[in-house]
Parts: C-alpha cells; sequence; structure tokens
C-alpha cells in the first residue's frame, strides 16, 4: 500500500497581530495574527525547514524523489526542487519536479508521488510551501499567512495509507497572477464561492463517497481548504461534518497559507490521529481534490521534530507594521551608501553547492576532528588530505562570541554576526537570523536554518544562518 511515512510543517516564527493593521488604517481587521516568513525566507527555504521537520531520523539519502509545490517560486523558468534536494543532501539520481501555478498543486504533487512509489517503489518527499503576496489595507493582506509542510510518501511503514482520492478539474477564474502581476488578483466573493469552490468541492467529495461508499460520519477529521474562515466552517457543515470534525483551519494563528494550507492542516490531524482514523484532505484551486488517508498501528511510531503544534508555540509577535511592508518588500527605502552587492558567480556556486547548500565541512580522518569550511589541513594534528565530508546541518551549537552591526545594511537591523561551537567540534563565523539582539549572549544554544543570503542580477543566493534554538 502507498502512504504518508513521515511528515512535518514549518511555521515562521515572527507573526505579525492583525490589531497592527487595525492601527495602521483605521479598519476592522480579523482576529489573531498571521504567520510572517522573515526578509531572508521564501517558498524554497520553507520547503526545506519543512522538509527537515519530516526527516526526522530519516537518512535523505533514501530518497527516489523531491517533488516541490508552491504558487510562489522564486524563478519564473528554473526548477526550485533540486535546491529543496541539494540542501537535504538527497542523492543525485533523486527525481526532482516543481508542481506550481494553482493552489491544489500540493495535493497534486502527493497524488503523483502515490503513483510514483506505486510504480517504481522507494520514497519521494513532497514540499509544499507558499508565501502569497497581497497588496495594502485588502483583504489577502489580513487573510493570508506563510507556512509549509512535507510529507514522505512510501509503500513500507506506512503511517496513513492512501485509501482513495478524487480529482475535478473547473477552468473557473477565481483567484489569479499574470507573470507580471505582484499581488493575487480575484473575482467577486459571490461567484468564487457559488460557482467554483462550493460545486467543486461537493463533486470531488460526492465522487468520492460514491467510490468507496463513505459517509461524514466514517471520517475522523476533515482537513478543509477554504477561501476564508466563513466558508471552512460553513462548507463542512453544509457537507455533513460536525464541528467537531472539523480539523481547525489555524486562520486566527497562520493565516490562510496558499498552496500549503490543506497540507498544513493534514499534518496537524496526524499529529493527533489514532490508528483506524481516516482523515480527509481537501484542497481547490481549477477545481478540488480530495484524498482519504486511513492512520495505521505506525502512526504511534513517528513524530516530527516540531511538527504544528510546536511551531505554533515558538514565536515572537511584536513586529509593527512597518517592519511588515520591509520584510515584503513593499516600501522603497533610500538604498545603502555603498556598491550594489555583485551578483553571485554562478561557476562558484556550482563548485561550492555542497558546502554551501548541504552545509558541508571536513572531518580529520587522523583524529576525528571536525571542521568547517573544510580544510586541506586538519587544525588539531596537522594532517595534511586525510579528510572525509562532514555534514553540520543538523548539529546543535553554542554561541562562542558575537557582535551586533548597526551599519551593516538589512531590512532587519541591527545584524548580529556570531562565532559558533558545533557539538563535537567546529567553529564559524555566520549571521544570525529570528533573534532578539538584546537578548544574545555567549553560550546560547543556536541551531542552523536555511536563509536567503540575497538576491543580485536576478540569482536568489542561499546559505545557513544560526537562530536560537525553536
Amino acid at each position: 500500500m502507498a502512504g504518508i511515512t513521515a511528515y512535518g510543517a514549518y511555521i515562521p516564527f515572527n507573526r505579525l497581530d492583525r490589531r497592527r493593521l487595525t492601527e495602521a488604517f483605521g479598519e476592522p481587521a480579523p482576529p489573531g495574527e498571521k504567520a510572517v516568513a522573515n526578509y531572508d525566507e521564501d517558498s524554497v527555504t520553507m520547503a526545506v525547514e519543512a522538509a527537515r521537520d519530516c526527516l526526522n531520523g530519516l537518512s535523505p539519502a533514501a530518497l527516489s524523489g523531491v517533488y516541490f509545490a508552491t504558487t510562489t517560486p522564486p524563478y519564473r523558468e528554473k526548477q526550485s526542487a533540486t535546491t529543496v534536494a541539494a540542501a537535504l543532501d538527497a542523492p543525485e539520481n533523486v527525481r526532482t519536479a516543481d508542481f506550481t501555478s494553482t493552489l491544489r498543486a500540493g495535493s497534486t504533487a502527493l497524488l503523483a508521488a502515490a503513483d510514483a512509489v506505486r510504480a517504481d517503489g522507494g520514497s519521494v518527499l513532497v514540499a509544499v510551501a507558499d508565501c502569497r503576496p497581497a497588496a495594502a489595507k485588502g483583504h489577502f493582506e489580513q487573510l493570508f499567512g506563510d507556512a509549509a509542510a512535507a510529507f514522505v510518501v512510501g509503500t513500507e511503514n506506512v503511517l496513513a495509507e492512501i485509501e482513495g482520492w478524487c480529482s475535478v478539474a473547473g477552468d473557473v477564474l477565481t483567484q489569479w497572477r499574470e507573470a507580471e502581476d505582484r499581488y493575487v488578483r480575484t473575482w467577486e466573493e459571490r461567484f468564487i464561492t457559488s460557482r467554483g469552490y462550493a460545486p467543486l468541492v461537493t463533486r470531488a467529495l460526492a465522487s468520492l463517497a460514491a467510490k468507496l461508499q463513505l459517509t461524514p460520519a466514517d471520517i475522523k477529521k476533515i482537513a478543509l481548504y477554504a477561501p476564508s474562515p466563513r466558508y471552512h466552517t460553513g462548507m463542512a457543515l453544509a457537507l455533513g461534518f460536525r464541528q467537531d470534525q472539523i480539523q481547525d483551519g489555524l486562520f486566527d494563528r497562520v493565516g490562510l497559507a496558499g498552496a500549503a494550507h490543506a497540507p498544513l492542516l493534514l499534518a496537524a490531524a496526524l499529529e493527533e490521529a489514532e490508528p483506524g482514523d481516516r482523515i480527509l484532505m481537501v484542497t481547490f484551486g481549477e477545481g478540488a481534490e480530495a484524498i482519504l488517508f486511513r492512520a495505521t498501528e505506525k502512526i504511534k511510531d513517528f513524530s516530527p521534530r516540531r511538527g504544528v503544534s510546536g511551531h505554533l508555540a515558538s514565536k515572537k509577535n511584536t513586529m509593527n507594521y512597518l517592519t511588515y511592508l520591509r520584510w515584503k518588500n513593499m516600501l522603497d527605502f533610500e538604498p545603502p551608501r555603498r556598491p550594489d552587492p555583485d551578483r553571485p558567480s554562478v561557476p562558484a556556486m556550482w563548485r561550492n553547492a555542497r558546502r554551501n547548500l548541504a552545509f558541508y565541512g571536513s572531518r580529520c580522518n587522523r583524529c576525528g576532528t571536525p571542521q568547517i569550511p573544510a580544510q586541506r589541513v586538519c587544525v588539531h594534528c596537522q594532517a595534511r588530505d586525510e579528510m572525509a565530508p562532514y555534514r553540520f546541518a543538523d548539529l546543535s551549537a553554542r554561541i562562542a562570541t558575537y557582535t551586533i552591526d548597526h551599519l551593516t545594511f538589512s531590512h532587519d537591523p541591527p545584524v548580529v554576526f556570531a562565532v559558533v561551537d558545533f557539538e563535537g567540534g567546529g567553529r564559524l563565523l555566520c549571521e544570525m537570523t529570528d533573534c532578539d539582539p538584546g537578548r544574545v549572549e555567549i553560550g546560547m544554544e543556536v541551531e542552523m536554518t536555511f536563509r536567503r543570503l540575497y538576491r543580485a542580477g536576478g540569482i536568489h543566493n542561499y546559505y545557513w544562518k544560526a537562530r536560537p534554538r525553536r
């Protein structure tokens, strides 16, 4: 049987209290807060973090595929799944694919992964992430949040078996962006729900119910995508589900996370599932897809590194609206009085891909001392050219010393640079993120996180930063 063998999630550390929107415009806003990706995060970095949460104790070397689903890829023409695979240190012969341009990209990728493992075996990682842009003072700005979810699909040690699925195509123009559009456009809400969302979702669920002889009473939880909180509850109740069967939509704690929203709700439902529970995930976007999962006995044996619940609890919600606008590049600031960063050298990126993306250093074969960056000569025993590759990405570290730089240009000043000592050995000077400069101290435990350093000449330059352990 094919199904989910591991799952995980990622919700950015920073949240915007929606009261800040009310203060900015003097208009009412929905209650709660929404998750906001840091200025150095995008859909790729969030997908990597969700995948790392998913691969808790699992080796990326066992993956036969890496699929990335989003409506907000960093490039219009360049595959992003290869970057995700490289950051996870997946093998070179892994199959990679991007699924994009629709809000049901995540469910489509999951079904494609299931087809792949049924046909050829192996395990396919599916990472779904979104950072959807919304214009100021609009409904979408109040509603949208940033998040990611990830799943490993395989045929062995299945936690949640795929019992059945149904896809319905419907070319209804509800929300869209042209290639030149910065923000999401939409049609009038009543048309979206009465001619798009409601009939297509109903049709998908009716077809699945007829195929599997299901009733709403057979379902433990429904992880339902909806264009707003109002339709989330209303649609589920109209379909015959009880209130206690509806998975929390997280609108007041995360926001509407685009293609990642229903997968995020699925991950949350799996965290609480018991063997035998049936979970129904429903997505919408130019059609609808419904996938039915049944939890197996293996569900008790797995837990993500943090999961949805852990990421919800780990947060900072003191952001003001000006910071939010700056991070989203919605304000033009005076440029720094120094040259713009040079475009990254593509040959250098190719040569250093394993060091920069998978975060490899070296380890001395003679004395066992790890070193980062990789060295030819051991700093401890001076052995020459006796090094083996050594990955630092999942090692914890502590701050040996640090400095706070108020002069370096940043979208989140001031910048904290720290020298960190990794557990087991290895010392690195790196930038910190998701931290309060006033609370950084020597000896603080930190962990590494995959981030975008900068963009220049149309090239996104990714590397790793340190953050306080969440």
